[in-house]
């Protein structure tokens, strides 16, 4: 796929090829460039920095991407100096072990050992650099802790499936921070330390500079960049600011799901409308060489939704989680210098539903009524599930018992703001009552057969009968009986947010990070990290296993091109 075809759907454009790097007239030059600043670039930079090597950074934005709008969490495990610390024993092997299960051999079994391998390293490492890891841990199964904890189970590690194959450790690794009783844009634990000590050790950030080509000689050889920069202390550069910041102060007021949502939304819309005219109007085009090599740390595509749509269309319902910047420019700049891509099929879809412990202890139903999945499990196994399996689809049933149950579970004190306040809008809102099989299968469309023997079979299990068949541990087994209440918990719910990240991205080597073409040649000069590249959360998402992977990578690709 090239510039110009008809799913390309991308501002970036064919390259600048050019006889040599003698004849282009540079703005700047540094060893390395790193396009996109987020996780994955910030660690490229340091790294390098460290290496005693020149960088320059490149963000379309601020800096600081879906990294510093996330929760947070780092994934690492092997016997962290943390885990360590607080009691919680594990080994490279046994988080191999763990992870083989999930990561559906998207990554040879060499790169994800090493991965499990050098886990309590990078942990060590980001916190030389002054982020901060501690406890206590959390050791219940649950989408995110309390806010006073800070090492939990992120993952599906506690369900027997599980246990058999690899012994449970918490290795969701919080960033120490506090923003109240928030859990919200909590990713500065982890970025705001390493940008610091970026432009203490001299990277160079260039911010709302946009890269739109990529400059290649007649061989193929990356050797810069050619970006669009809103000028520094320029009227336009400060506006475009001013926008952005009302823009997503009002979208953040007001999720969709509120009452005002969409007129809030429509006035953020006019922001955002201006910040794209300044943009068009106002930037100034520049180029960057990078003698040493090119580092693409752009994010995914979750914010294209004409990508989106045309490469993973069957996640297109969900909510985009990530920023603005996740538009697929780092992956398009890379394949118009031959590298080849993977897995664009592959998003995530986070469909929590604990807490309440009590929702998970119900079931979740297709369209005609089947099961399809352990509601215990972590929530992008229970969004994958419904995506694969039940095209996008889902109802949580419950019964009066669990009803009562999970207004209990979700009182303010006993957990965050935003899990409460979701539970407690569909409970009142969204939950629908039903008497009996036949009104529940009138009004939705499940098939009454269907349904009856998935109640039928849900009671055998509870009633010790039976194993339940999707694993789910006997202890959260319940026997449903009428009345039964029903909230859809489908990807495109109203009332609850289903997010969406994209996985997949460039193929890189994954000994080097070098961006390869289709042949498995390297692109010479050119890296990927990040959710830029095909990683090791590219085939199933676990919290923090992203953030994780932009430090293996970046550290990888910084030491490839200090080698």
């Amino acid at each position: 796929m090239r510039p110009g075809d008809d799913n390309w759907h991308s501002a970036v454009g064919e390259p600048m090829v050019v006889a040599g790097p003698a004849s282009v007239d540079w703005h700047r030059q540094a060893d390395v460039l790193v396009v996109g600043f987020g996780g994955a670039g910030a660690t490229t930079a340091l790294r390098c920095a460290e290496l005693g090597i020149s960088v320059i950074a490149l963000d379309k934005a601020e800096g600081g991407g879906a990294t510093l709008a996330s929760g947070g969490v780092l994934y690492a495990g092997g016997g962290t100096s943390v885990q360590k610390a607080l009691g919680e024993e594990d080994s490279p092997e046994n988080m191999f072990a763990y992870l083989k299960l999930e990561t559906g051999g998207v990554v040879s079994d060499e790169t994800l050992m090493r991965f499990c391998e050098a886990s309590a390293a990078d942990l060590d490492w980001l916190m030389s650099h002054g982020v901060r890891f501690g406890g206590p841990v959390w050791k219940e199964k649950t989408s995110y802790p309390n806010v006073d904890y800070f090492l939990y189970h992120s993952d599906n590690s506690l369900l027997p499936e599980y246990t058999r194959h690899a012994v449970p450790a918490a290795r969701g690794h919080r960033g120490v921070v506090r923003k109240g009783r928030s859990a919200v844009d909590l990713g500065g634990s982890i970025y705001d330390p390493l940008k610091a000590r970026c432009l203490e050790l001299g990277v160079s950030l260039e911010t709302k500079t946009e890269a739109h080509r990529l400059i290649v000689d007649e061989s193929g050889a990356v050797l810069g960049v050619e970006a669009r920069q809103l000028p520094h202390g320029s009227e336009a550069r400060r506006e475009h600011a001013d926008c952005l910041r009302k823009g997503n102060r009002l979208v953040a007021m007001y999720p969709f799901f509120l009452p005002g949502a969409r007129s809030a939304h429509a006035r953020a819309g006019k922001y955002f409308a201006r910040a794209a005219e300044i943009e068009a109007t106002s930037r100034v085009t520049l180029r960057y060489r990078a003698t040493r090599g090119l580092c693409l740390s752009a994010g995914g595509f979750v914010f294209n939704r004409p990508m989106v749509d045309h490469h993973c269309p069957a996640f297109s319902e969900g909510v985009p989680l990530g920023t603005p910047g996740d538009d697929g420019s780092g992956i398009r700049l890379g394949q118009t210098a031959g590298g080849a891509v993977a897995h664009m099929d592959r998003a995530t879809a986070w469909r929590f539903i604990n807490p309440p412990l009590a929702w998970s202890q119900g079931i979740v139903v297709d369209g005609q009524g089947r099961r399809f999945v352990n509601e215990c499990c972590y929530g992008a196994t229970i969004g994958d599930a419904m995506v694969a399996g039940a095209g996008g689809r889902g109802w949580l049933l419950l019964d009066n018992h669990l009803v009562s149950n999970a207004w209990r579970q979700i009182r303010p004190s006993k957990v965050l703001p935003f899990q409460w306040q979701l539970a407690a809008i569909n409970m009142v809102f969204g939950k629908r009552k039903y008497r009996d099989l036949a009104s529940l299968c009138g009004a939705i469309g499940f098939d009454p057969e269907v349904l009856a023997k998935t109640l039928a079979q849900t009671g055998r299990a509870a009633d010790g009968l039976e194993a339940d068949p999707f694993g789910k541990p006997p202890e959260d087994v319940h026997k449903l009986g009428f009345p039964l209440h029903v909230i859809d918990v489908s990807l495109g719910a109203k009332l609850l947010p289903c997010t969406v990240l994209t996985m997949g991205g460039l193929r890189v080597n994954e000994a080097t990070g070098q961006v390869v073409n289709e042949e498995g040649a390297g692109v010479p000069g050119l890296y990927a990290a990040g959710r830029t590249a095909v990683g090791i959360p590219s085939h199933l998402y676990m919290s923090g296993l992203s953030v994780a992977d932009c430090v293996f990578s970046g550290l990888r690709a910084a030491e490839h091109v200090a080698r």
